[in-house]
């Protein structure tokens, strides 16, 4: 038979067995304590009782008249009777200066000699002392009685039994007993109570399994590579793991800190003050693209906010790559179709017999579209930027909006440094593009300017349009996530502008817009040749 061990008790249990020990421990030493302070005060009392009873008598005038007569014992033993019973002691002695007794409570020891010490009544001193005598251990009190010449006649003893003063004393310590067998129930009761709430919030759980969930908590903590910021009901820092630090890019002990203090960009604070839930909001840091969400944390009000962070700048990078493709994919589409026009033409004007005709309409074809590579190769040899502005090109003729490379234009393959990665300035370039390619669209003679070159050691991109232009108030805006004049379409708008600054920033360059010189908006941006020390970590540690 397996005889079931007892685990070890939860947290909440061995406080509440530490707190009753404590209080019975308490309770049980105040008891003693109590006990042994009433005894000896009892005794002392009882000594101060004994002593006026035995100078009250002493001082009477008929017990020294009851002295002088021949039998003292006659008037004295009844009125020593009724002294007992007045002040409640348990016996007063009246005796000679030898210590004969005139006097006692058992008429049997009158007569005989008086058990105690008198030495010092003998000399006109009253005293107190605990003395066992024929009625066992008692407090009490010795007299003398003098005459008018101040010669000692007799002695007075008044006492009361030890046994006596013990069951005044046992009757208050019973009481007291009673009252901290109360205090104790009271305090069990009320560490109960407590820890049964304690209990609720630690699940039952003792010492050993809350370390272990805590060193678990540390361990997930670090390793989860997403952000996890937990703000309390004030909407400050009260946890952050390492990978919160690093895409929010806060370095130091922030915990304690208010959420505006930690200098991160408009938006996103406000998304972290905000006290509704946000899903899958997108926002941007100086150099990464995060989609944040937060849940409040509420029990019956609120307590905090739980945030996860997702970094998705290498992401938000590819789908732009991807939406260059399928605008690529369009393109070729949509040229595929031309050209089936164009051999369709060359067919016909072949079997009318205008073979001549046919041979001249397909060269110029051809030559048109030689004159358009020729002229972006030739302006920008960097083979990422021409692919970029030839796919781009295509796409804006499908739009209706004509996109030149302006002479001013020369790019060099092999000149850009290793610090400037093809795919952020495609992010760059492109965005610029599209957006002004979408400015452009439905104008007088929509057209799109790019120039590519290099000023000194920078390289200069700039994308003109013929649209209406940015309006003076929001050239600061523009640049800003969310904010767009057009109507959101399903993926939303104002990201695009958005990504090229923190793309701009990220490699230490400046990003400006002004008015176009044939009306519109011309985006310039500068980016240095150098190697940078922000562009050196980006692209060395992209995730």
């Amino acid at each position: 038979m397996r005889i079931p061990v007892p685990g070890p008790r939860s947290l909440a249990g061995q406080l509440f067995a530490m707190q009753a020990v404590l209080i019975a421990v308490v309770v049980a030493g105040y008891a003693l304590f109590t006990y042994v302070s009433d005894r000896s005060q009892a005794e002392d009392a009882a000594g101060r009782q004994a002593t006026a009873v035995a100078r009250s008598v002493a001082d009477s005038p008929s017990v020294r008249e009851a002295i002088g007569t021949p039998d003292p014992t006659l008037m004295l033993q009844p009125y020593a009777l009724r002294v007992m019973r007045d002040t409640e002691v348990d016996f007063v002695t009246i005796m000679n200066p030898e210590g004969i007794r005139w006097t006692h409570p058992d008429e049997n020891q009158i007569g005989r000699h008086f058990l105690g010490n008198t030495a010092r009544a003998l000399k006109g001193e009253s005293f107190t002392e605990t003395y066992t005598g024929t009625l066992g251990p008692s407090v009490r009190a010795v007299t003398p009685i003098e005459d008018d010449d101040g010669r000692v006649v007799g002695m007075v003893s008044a006492g009361i039994r030890v046994e006596a003063i013990s069951e005044r004393v046992s009757d208050q310590v019973t009481a007291l007993f009673g009252v901290a067998a109360g205090a104790l129930a009271l305090g069990a009761v009320g560490t109960y109570v407590v820890n049964a709430r304690l209990r609720r919030h630690t699940h039952n759980m003792n010492a050993a399994e809350l370390s272990r969930m805590h060193d678990y908590h540390q361990a997930a903590l670090h390793a989860v590579r997403e952000g996890l910021l937990m703000l309390d009901g004030q909407y400050r820092v009260a946890l952050m793991n390492d990978g919160g630090r690093e895409l929010l890019g806060v370095d130091g002990d922030v915990v304690g800190a208010s959420v505006a203090d930690l200098g991160l960009p408009a938006p996103l604070t406000g998304a972290l003050l905000a006290s509704e839930p946000r899903v899958d909001e997108v926002h941007l840091t100086a150099d990464r693209v995060l989609v944040v969400n937060t849940s409040p944390v509420s029990g019956g009000e609120r307590r905090g906010t739980v945030v996860t962070l997702r970094d998705v700048t290498e992401l938000q990078s590819l789908m732009g790559e991807l939406d260059s493709e399928r605008g690529f994919t369009q393109a070729l589409r949509s040229q595929a179709h031309e050209a089936a026009n164009r051999l369709h033409t060359v067919v016909s004007l072949i079997e009318l017999g205008r073979a001549e005709e046919a041979v001249d309409f397909a060269t110029a074809e051809l030559e048109l579209a030689q004159a358009l590579t020729d002229q972006v190769v030739a302006a920008v040899s960097e083979p990422v930027l021409a692919a970029l502005l030839l796919g781009k090109t295509a796409q804006a003729n499908e739009r209706g909006v004509e996109l030149v490379v302006s002479e001013d234009s020369g790019l060099d393959d092999g000149l850009l440094p290793e610090s400037l990665p093809a795919r952020d300035l495609v992010t760059i370039l492109g965005n610029l593009i599209d957006n002004a390619v979408d400015a452009a669209q439905g104008s007088v003679r929509a057209r799109v300017t790019v120039t590519a070159a290099t000023e000194g050691d920078e390289l200069l991109l700039s994308v003109a349009d013929t649209g209406d232009g940015v309006d003076p108030a929001h050239a600061s805006q523009v640049f800003e996530r969310g904010f767009s004049t057009k109507p959101s379409g399903p993926g939303g708008r104002g990201l695009g502008l958005a990504l090229v600054r923190q793309a701009v920033t990220r490699h230490e360059g400046t990003l400006s817009v002004a008015a176009a010189e044939g009306g519109g908006a011309e985006f310039a941006v500068r980016l240095p040749l150098r190697t940078t020390t922000a562009a050196v970590r980006t692209s060395g540690g992209a995730r």
